[in-house]
């Protein structure tokens, strides 16, 4: 039996191999793949959060790189002003200490963009109304409102500073499927309204089927196959995207 010290090198595995991606301003691309096959890593590069081993991330031609500044951040400012995220979880990714106004306009102030108290108010009272809130709700918390009107707050949050992209890394899966069809519809609209380019993981096929033009599928944090998204699903060239298809439950 061979015997590893504690002390010893750690190990190094591979969350994502060689992955080549390019999306176009406006596009939807819908990535999908069972657990552990390297969705959330990709999301995580594509946005600044992680760095890459090897290969880079451009966005309008400009490196994605975590340089730190002066002081504790890093020089990625300019990518955060262009990026919005929602996350799976609606409760978990608010801050249950703050009232709807203070989380809608937080990324206004982390990134600059907030001008008088009068004038952030209104931009939040714009962006909830948008996203099918009312904007006299600024002044409650998150436990006070169900998992649907969380999301649409998280989504309001993501978009208050007019980004460019969205990202959702499974934004629908914590949802009933009333509500996830609420927000899914609402999500197309915020799309073809605000111009988004847009980015989805997600393990509900039916969902990326309805929302994104092009589709990446991974395992083992290698591509398998990618493409329109109607060619894909409905003539899939590999065992596995047919394995993820017969694996959908039908009625």
């Amino acid at each position: 039996m061979r015997r590893e010290r504690l002390t010893g090198p750690r190990p190094v595995r591979s969350a994502l191999h060689t992955v080549d991606l390019d999306l176009a301003e406006g596009a939807s691309l819908g990535v999908i793949g069972e657990s552990g096959s390297g969705k959330t890593t990709l999301v995580r590069l594509l946005l600044g959060l992680d760095t890459p081993t090897r290969g880079a991330v451009t966005v309008d031609g400009r490196p994605v790189v975590r340089r730190r500044t002066g002081g504790r951040g890093t020089d990625l400012r300019w990518l955060r002003r262009q990026t919005g995220i929602v996350f799976q979880d609606p409760y978990a990714s608010l801050d249950p200490r703050m009232d709807v106004g203070t989380i809608v306009a937080e990324p206004l102030h982390a990134l600059g963009l907030a001008g008088t108290p009068d004038e952030t108010d209104d931009v939040v009272a714009r962006v909830l109304t948008a996203v099918g809130l009312e904007p006299a709700m600024v002044d409650r918390y998150p436990h006070e409102f169900s998992g649907g009107q969380r999301q649409r707050i998280a989504l309001a949050r993501a978009l208050v500073h007019r980004p460019r992209l969205l990202v959702g890394d499974e934004p629908l899966s914590a949802l009933d499927v009333t509500v996830r069809a609420q927000i899914l519809d609402l999500l197309r609209g915020l799309r073809a309204d605000l111009g988004l380019t847009l980015i989805l993981v997600s393990h509900d096929i039916g969902v990326v089927a309805h929302l994104c033009d092009q589709v990446l599928v991974l395992k083992d944090g290698r591509t398998v196959e990618s493409g329109a998204t109607a060619d894909v699903l409905a003539h899939p060239r590999a065992d596995y995207t047919r394995s993820l298809l017969a694996a959908v439950p039908r009625l």
